[in-house]
C-alpha cells in the first residue's frame, strides 16, 4: 500500500507519537485544570508543554496565545465569527478552503462585506491585488498559506506587511504548511494563525487551534462555545483571559499529548530538512506527470514554490475512476474530486468534476513515486 492522502491527514505517524498517546491512557488519564491531585497536575503539564511547543513553532511570544481546539476549521470559525460583526468587510482569495468560505457566506447574510480577491488559473495570489482590495471598513484579511488543491504557497510575509501597513487583522489558515513550511508571526505579521495538528505536525486528529496574537482586542472576541474552564469557578460568566476563555470543556487530552510528542519529533527532523525531502518528492512527481501524455497538472507545478501536494487529471477518465482504480489495482490511496474546495477549482478550471491528488509526506519515497507514475503512466496509455 502507498499512501498519498498526506495533504488530508498524515500517515503513519511517528512510533513516538502512538507511544505518548498510550502512555497518557494507561499513567495520567485525568482531567487538566479540574483537580489539585497529581495525575490532574501532571494531564495539567502535558497540555502545557504542547502549547509551549505550538508558540515556539510559530515564533509566538506567550504559550498562553495559543486556544487548542479540534482541528484547524474551529480555530478559523472562531476567529471569523468571533471577531466580525455587521457592517465589517472582510478580504479573501479564490483559492480558500470551505473552512473559510463556509463561515464567510454565513456572515455575509448577517451583513459582513467579503472581497474575494482572484488569484491567477494557477492559483497564484498577487499581493497588490489584496491591498486594493482594503476599504476603510475593512476589519480583517483572511488567507490559507497554502491551497490543499494545487499546494501553491500564497505570499503570507507581503499581505501580513500590506494588512499591518493598513491597520486591520490578518488572519492565516495553515493547515496545509503547519510543519513543512517555516511560520514566524512576528515577522510574517500575523494576527491570528489557525493550524491543525493532524497533518504536517503529525499528530493525531482532533487536535488543532488558533494561536491569538497581541493586536487582537479581545473584548470584541466572542467564544464559539461557553462553560466550564477549570479557572474561577465561582463566577457564572465566562473568564476573559487567553486561552481561557475559548476552552471550555474538557479538552482532548490524549490526542494533545499526541502532539506534543509530535511537536518534539517534529523539533528534532526540522522543519527545513521536512522541506527539503517534500520538494524533492514533489519536482520529481512534477517531472514525470509531464511526460505522460494526456495528463494535465495543474497549479504551477513548481515544487519551491508550493507544497507536496499535486494535482492532475488524466484525459477521458473522471478523478473519480482513476482514484477507484489507483486504489484498487495499484495499492495507492489519494484524493480525488472537489477537497472542499470548490472556489479552488472554480479558479484553477477543474470544478465541477474535480481532479486527482497526491498529497505526499515525511514517509513518502521516491520508489512510492516511481510506482505511482508507472500506475498514472498506464492508465493514461490505456484510454489512448
Amino acid at each position: 500500500m502507498i499512501y498519498l492522502d498526506n495533504a488530508a491527514t498524515s500517515w503513519p505517524k511517528p512510533t513516538d507519537v502512538v507511544d505518548a498517546m498510550a502512555r497518557f491512557l494507561s499513567e495520567v488519564g485525568a482531567n487538566p485544570g479540574r483537580a489539585g491531585h497529581r495525575l490532574a497536575v501532571e494531564s495539567g503539564r502535558i497540555v502545557y508543554r504542547a502549547r509551549e511547543r505550538i508558540a515556539e513553532l510559530f515564533s509566538a511570544h506567550d504559550p498562553l496565545q495559543v486556544v487548542f481546539g479540534q482541528n484547524v476549521t474551529e480555530g478559523l470559525n472562531l476567529a471569523l465569527r468571533g471577531l466580525l460583526r455587521p457592517g465589517d468587510h472582510v478580504v479573501t482569495s479564490s483559492m480558500e478552503h470551505n473552512s473559510v468560505m463556509r463561515p464567510l457566506r454565513l456572515l455575509e447574510q448577517a451583513g459582513v462585506s467579503v472581497t474575494v480577491v482572484q488569484c491567477s488559473s494557477q492559483g497564484e495570489l498577487d499581493p497588490g491585488d489584496v491591498e486594493a482590495a482594503i476599504r476603510s471598513d475593512t476589519k480583517m484579511v483572511v488567507l490559507n498559506h497554502a491551497s490543499n488543491v494545487t499546494g501553491t504557497i500564497l505570499p503570507i510575509g507581503q499581505v501580513g506587511r500590506v494588512a499591518r501597513d493598513r491597520g486591520v487583522l490578518f488572519l492565516v489558515d495553515a493547515a496545509q504548511t503547519a510543519g513543512v513550511c517555516e511560520i514566524d508571526m512576528q515577522a510574517d505579521r500575523i494576527d491570528l494563525l489557525a493550524f491543525t495538528g493532524h497533518k504536517s505536525l503529525y499528530g493525531p486528529t482532533g487536535t488543532g487551534g488558533l494561536v491569538v496574537g497581541e493586536r487582537v482586542d479581545l473584548t470584541h472576541f466572542r467564544p464559539l462555545k461557553l462553560g466550564g474552564t477549570g479557572s474561577r469557578s465561582e463566577y457564572e460568566l465566562q473568564p476573559e483571559f487567553l486561552p481561557d476563555m475559548f476552552e471550555s470543556g474538557t479538552p482532548n487530552v490524549v490526542g494533545l499529548a499526541g502532539l506534543e510528542a509530535a511537536l518534539q519529533w517534529l523539533s528534532y527532523r526540522g522543519v527545513e530538512s521536512v522541506r527539503r525531502h517534500e520538494v524533492g518528492l514533489a519536482q520529481y512527481l512534477i517531472d514525470g506527470l509531464l511526460e505522460i501524455p494526456g495528463v494535465t497538472g495543474y497549479g504551477g507545478l513548481r515544487a519551491d514554490s508550493q507544497t507536496a501536494t499535486v494535482s492532475f487529471n488524466i484525459d477521458a477518465l473522471a478523478p473519480s475512476e482513476v482514484g477507484l482504480r489507483l486504489d484498487e489495482e495499484y495499492g495507492i490511496m489519494c484524493r480525488v474530486g472537489l477537497h472542499c474546495s470548490p472556489a479552488a477549482h472554480r479558479t484553477i478550471g477543474t470544478f465541477p468534476d474535480g481532479a486527482v491528488r497526491f498529497g505526499m509526506g515525511v514517509f513518502n519515497t521516491q520508489d512510492q513515486v516511481d510506482i505511482a507514475l508507472m500506475a498514472v503512466r498506464t492508465l493514461a496509455k490505456a484510454e489512448r
